[in-house]
């Protein structure tokens, strides 16, 4: 299972930010082509471990936007993009975001007290914007069931639950040796 999503992340380009090694793949950064058949394969594999009971899916901008599109598609819930922008919305929430490599301003919008929420991102790598979200969605009064990260990279998995209490579900573990994507682990 997940073949596709496995072989692609073994092609997969990696450029150094820093000190931190990032991978390029379609499905973490849109970066060369989406293909359908990638996409599809991943949010198949997400319905296989989400609790799907859930009023709304929530997803981070931007690379959680095709997950949460595909996802939304297969399983008619409706999706919530957290955004880089603020729009002054009476209901918007605002979370600061910290990652290994970027800092800014994040925006919630379109939540209610009492949803019932399946949050999915791309990635967790260093845990810093699961972290901020998950602390921000926790004082809007959601209630959080399940979160899905697609690819788990570094300690970030572990540093949310540390920091948060909730557990990350992903689909794969990766590292980068020697300049390239290695499988450590797979959820399926």
């Amino acid at each position: 299972m997940l073949d596709i999503l496995k072989k692609t992340l073994k092609e997969s380009p990696v450029v150094k930010k820093g000190e931190y090694d990032y991978f390029i793949h379609p499905i973490t950064d849109g970066i060369m082509l989406v293909e359908p058949d990638l996409l599809r394969e991943v949010s198949m594999a997400i319905t296989e471990v989400a609790d799907l009971n859930v009023d709304k899916i929530v997803c981070m901008e931007a690379m959680g936007i095709h997950i949460a599109t595909a996802l939304s598609l297969q399983t008619n819930i409706p999706f919530v993009v957290v955004r880089k922008r603020c729009y002054d919305l009476n209901d918007e929430v605002a979370v600061h975001q910290v990652t290994g490599y970027s800092e800014c301003e994040l925006y919630i919008n379109g939540i209610r007290k009492e949803d019932r929420i399946l949050v999915v991102d791309d990635v967790v790598s260093t845990g810093g914007t699961m972290i901020a979200v998950l602390n921000a969605l926790k004082s809007s009064g959601v209630e959080i069931a399940d979160i899905v990260a697609v690819v788990e990279k570094g300690d970030g998995k572990a540093r949310v639950k540390a920091e948060t209490g909730y557990e990350v579900k992903t689909l794969l573990k990766v590292d980068v040796v020697d300049g390239k994507v290695i499988i450590e682990d797979s959820m399926l």
